[in-house]
């Protein structure tokens, strides 16, 4: 059973998310919080295998609290659940640990595939974050810096290690790369940890957008 902090400041939208979750059959609310302190006080004395941050709320806000609980309490993944209006959060949200971005519109299963995600080690935006992020990283005149910089970091990997980052670029998860690959999935856990470190980043999400920009996934792939 996957163990969720649920932070939100309006009642009815975690009364709304945490009937969701049990109807899934596979996570449980096991704290909730309304605003952003308690969210990381919460996470602190819980443990849960999930945090679910709103981003607008009052004491401290979830993208503050989202980095507060990265930094604190490493075991648990950080997912924001908000509105597609606040998507000029989504880069700060990555930047700050978060590995699942979900909307409040979406679909109840997208919900539930999300927390599933996250929980298991991957990340999981929701299908029109995922466009907003790859339509922001092609836009600029900074975009052949940010692909010759990318490929310099990816030039430290070996070729399985790039391998590995091009199938995390492109949304699959441990199990799935090592069917893709024919490997066991501890092996492909720790090529993924190995990339996460030599490309300095702190997650899956900032991995796929180094595999983006370096063209191993996506327009220029």
């Amino acid at each position: 059973m996957i163990r969720v902090l649920l932070a939100d400041d309006e009642a009815m939208v975690r009364a709304g998310v945490r009937a969701i979750l049990a109807s899934g059959g596979e996570s449980e609310v096991v704290a909730e919080a309304g605003d952003g302190r308690q969210a990381v006080e919460l996470a602190r004395a819980h443990r849960p295998d999930v945090a679910l941050l709103d981003i607008r709320m009052p004491r401290l806000d979830g993208l503050a609290a989202a980095e507060e609980i990265v930094r604190t309490v490493p075991g648990t993944a950080v997912a924001m659940l908000t509105t597609f209006s606040e998507q000029a959060y989504v880069a700060r949200a990555l930047a700050a640990g978060a590995t699942g971005f979900l909307l409040k519109s979406g679909d109840p299963y997208e919900l539930m595939a999300g927390v599933r995600a996250v929980a298991d080690g991957a990340a999981f935006l929701s299908p029109k974050v995922a466009r907003y992020v790859i339509e922001d990283l092609g836009r600029g005149g900074g975009r052949l810096a940010r692909r010759e910089h990318a490929r310099t970091r990816v030039a430290r990997l070996s070729p399985r290690e790039r391998e590995v980052l091009g199938l995390v670029g492109a949304g699959l998860s441990n199990p799935e790369i090592a069917a893709r690959l024919h490997l066991v999935e501890g092996t492909v856990k720790a090529y993924v940890s190995a990339v996460l470190d030599r490309l300095e980043v702190r997650n899956r999400v900032q991995a796929a957008i180094v595999a983006y920009e370096a063209g191993l996934v996506g327009p220029d792939a």
